[in-house]
């Protein structure tokens, strides 16, 4: 018997609206692949949110917008980055390798920007 051919694009373009919706509607999906796009144009929208939470937080002279936010974002941020390891074929548990000072940033940061696996692998 033959193998399914998979036709999902592994290096699908979305737009930032999509990017963000997807970000928030697998928030706890850790399972799967997120492209390269997804991962960063949804980093960059949260980014821009953040400066927008830290200016009104700035205007009321209390950090609640911001915290709420970070909190908001912070088990998507996960299921993301792990999605993406697993778009270069590697465990979300890599993720850890942030622990290491400075190196370990640097280190994920390579991998992020990485290429994805052109084909299906171990995480879909």
């Amino acid at each position: 018997m033959g193998r399914a051919v998979d036709s999902r694009n592994y290096q699908e373009d979305v737009s930032y609206g999509e990017a963000l919706s997807r970000f928030f509607n697998g928030y706890i999906q850790f399972e799967g692949r997120s492209n390269r796009g997804e991962f960063w144009k949804a980093w960059l929208c949260c980014f821009g949110i953040s400066i927008l939470a830290g200016i009104v937080d700035s205007i009321i002279g209390m950090q609640v917008v911001s915290t709420i936010f970070s909190l908001a974002v912070l088990i998507p941020s996960i299921a993301i980055a792990a999605r993406r390891l697993h778009d270069i074929d590697r465990s979300g548990w890599w993720m850890l390798i942030a622990l290491i000072p400075v190196v370990g940033i640097i280190v994920l940061l390579v991998w992020y920007a990485k290429s994805p696996d052109p084909a299906p692998n171990r995480f879909g």
